[in-house]
Formats: C-alpha cells, structure tokens, sequence
C-alpha cells in the first residue's frame, strides 16, 4: 500500500510509466517485450545451486544441512534463495528499492512465485518483511510487499500487511560488519496477533547474515508459529 508522501507519488507515477511504456530489458538493453528482463538474460542469471542448504541457504552437502545449521539450528526452519546477490541481481534490487523501478518487483515476484510452488507444504501465511513507518514514508513502498503478492495469490494464502510492525529504524545492514549486522535487528520486531501452530512464509529482497529473519523467526514463535520459512529474492554468498 503506498502512502501520500510525494516520494510514493513519485513512486506510482514511475509505476504506471512502467506499464504503459515500452520497455528495454533491465540486464542487456535489448527489447524485451514489455517485460523488465529479456528471456535469455532471465535465464542467464546467477541462480542458487540445488545444493544449497535448505535451511539458511549458504552451500551444503549435497543438499543437506550445512555445518553451522547442524551446530546451531537458526530460529527459522527453511529458506529459498533464488539468486545469488551478485551482478546483475544487486543492480536490479537497488534499481527496486532505491530507484522505484516497480518493473523489478513484477520480475521477482513473479520468479518467487514460480519457484515457490512447493516451498512451506500447507503454509497458512505469507509474511512480507516490514519496514518501519519513516523507512516506508522515505521509500513511499515497501518492496518485500510487492514481491509477496504474486505468491500470495498463486497459492491463494493470506498476505500479512498488518501482523508484525517494526519498531525501530535501524541503520542498513548494507553499512554494517558481520559482528554488527548480527546484533543489529535484537528486539526490533512486535507482535500481538495469535499465530498458533500457523505456517508462515516469509518473504524478503536480500538476506545476508540472516540476523534480521533470525529475529523475525523468534518474533513469530513466540507468537505460536509452528513453522518459519523465507523465501528471498537473493542470498549474499558467504563471507559477507
């Protein structure tokens, strides 16, 4: 849902431009159709392996768990990572959330979607990562929401857009160290709504350290969640 500030405006006019106008493919320049990524280089990007771990997404064993998951479960219990968050991927998340570039949005979300038919059997919500009120206002959207919808209606599960609020604006991880990027996110999230023994998929741009859905995880148990997944546009390969 877009605010009244003039950033979101600003946000929705260069939304409708992207409907209504020609489009050159994002990557090579080439025309593409009207879509935001051409289909060559849609399938030319870097794509996560199939033995990625299935719980933090960071490289496994064939498929299995990694060795830091099987030493130390993280609050979440699965995640999807369709990219790695490199280039061309990083450019088309920052041309989505700090250039208003809302084709990019339609491209992932799409993409997630596809993939994610199977991705948390019986979930029973779809959990867009929240950004707090002035980082919405400045933005004028919030891109995890605009990646969400797609999915939400392909498995024709509820989209959560007033379940967890976001309680304090903190800095970007973007500029922060591994040490601090992980004590970053403690106790920024709340919840009062009963999720108990709900299924939740949580849906999110880029995951890094995974600090932030770490804390997102344990918010959501705490509430009852039986079961955390994200599903992520992009994983930052490790070490970051």
């Amino acid at each position: 849902i877009l605010s009244n500030s003039p950033r979101s405006l600003h946000a929705l006019w260069l939304h409708l431009a992207d409907l209504v106008a020609p489009q050159d493919c994002f990557v090579c320049g080439a025309e593409s159709a009207g879509e935001a990524v051409c289909r060559a280089c849609a399938c030319a990007l870097p794509h996560r392996p199939q033995t990625a771990c299935p719980c933090c997404g960071l490289p496994g064993l064939g498929g299995g768990c990694c060795a830091a998951c099987e030493r130390d479960q993280p609050a979440y219990d699965a995640t999807l990572a369709l990219y790695d968050f490199v280039f061309p991927v990083d450019a088309m998340v920052h041309a989505l959330k700090y250039r208003h570039r809302l084709a990019m949005a339609s491209f992932f979300g799409a993409a997630l979607a596809a993939r994610a038919h199977d991705f948390g059997a019986q979930a029973d919500l779809v959990l867009p990562m929240p950004l707090h009120p002035r980082r919405l206002a400045e933005r004028g959207f919030n891109q995890a929401v605009e990646l969400a919808r797609p999915l939400a209606r392909a498995r024709g599960l509820p989209l959560g857009l007033a379940v967890v609020r976001k309680m304090r604006d903190i800095p970007a991880q973007a500029g922060l160290d591994r040490e601090a990027r992980l004590r970053n996110p403690r106790g920024v999230f709340e919840c009062d709504v009963s999720l108990q023994g709900q299924r939740v998929i949580v849906v999110d741009d880029v995951m890094t350290t995974g600090a932030t859905l770490g804390e997102l995880a344990r918010t959501l148990k705490r509430q009852g969640a039986s079961w955390v997944g994200n599903l992520v546009v992009a994983r930052t390969p490790a070490p970051y």
